[in-house]
């Protein structure tokens, strides 16, 4: 019997390019498009974010226009009242420990929030839930979340529970009110605000894509938003600036430079 030819030798797959395959579709964000661009909803970032304040541009995320002057008021005034958090999530936040990472305290709190504030699943087959009901939750996260952070943050450090309503007419004024305890001047309330700005939205990035995949499966908001904001911790994404923070400091430490 002659002998067995030798067996071919193994040669892996190579990667296919997916250059071009479409992955969805989005009438939200778009970057990259004609080059080195961002755009909200068709609005070059560098115009929204020299004109622009972060509950015009939220606004126009979730609600799908530019607000004029009385509906920017009015959501202005919405958003207030939605800082608030339940007790039950100030008892869990008190939980997590001070050397927690932040984002996994938005993420524990979100979920947690889910649990209390219950939204009504769409029918098997149906879809994601509807655009009205995701708006209000999308709302209330945005309102509430700088409240769970700092909330989380003066009790883990100085066993401090601080009260969250604020009359600050923005999210960044509220969060630097809470952070700092006093009210904050309107330079640092500006540098925030941008910040927030360009941060806002960059589409079919891992967070946005996770978030799509959650909710792809007809689940619930709450679980599409903590699903988003675990890929978004990771240091190849939003954790990228801490990356680049430690780095730079690193250098300053070796070279003596401040």
């Amino acid at each position: 019997m002659p002998d067995a030819a030798p067996a071919p030798e193994f040669k892996p797959k190579k990667s296919v390019a997916l250059s071009g395959v479409i992955a969805g579709n989005t009438a939200i964000c778009t970057v990259g498009h004609t080059g080195n661009d961002l755009h909200y909803r068709g609005y070059d970032i560098a115009d929204v974010a020299t004109h622009a304040t972060y509950e015009e541009v939220a606004y126009l995320l979730i609600h799908e226009h530019l607000p004029n002057a009385a509906e920017l008021h009015a959501y202005r005034e919405k958003l207030k009242k939605l800082r608030g958090l339940p007790v039950p999530l100030r008892a869990v936040l008190e939980q997590i420990p001070a050397s927690a990472h932040p984002m996994d305290v938005l993420r524990t709190g979100c979920s947690m929030l889910g649990n209390l504030e219950h939204e009504k699943l769409p029918s098997a087959g149906a879809g994601a839930a509807s655009a009205p009901g995701a708006r209000e939750l999308a709302d209330r996260l945005l309102a509430c979340f700088p409240s769970m952070l700092l909330y989380w943050h003066h009790f883990a450090r100085h066993g401090k529970r601080i009260m969250v309503d604020t009359a600050d007419d923005s999210i960044a004024a509220h969060f630097l009110h809470l952070l700092h305890q006093r009210t904050p001047t309107g330079s640092h309330v500006r540098a925030l605000d941008r910040s927030l700005i360009l941060y806002a939205e960059h589409e079919f990035n891992a967070s946005t894509f996770t978030a799509r995949v959650i909710a792809g499966t007809a689940t619930d908001f709450h679980s599409a938003i903590t699903g988003a904001i675990g890929a978004l911790r990771g240091p190849k994404h939003g954790g990228a600036n801490e990356v680049a923070y430690e780095i730079s400091s690193a250098i300053k430490r070796r070279t003596g430079r401040g």
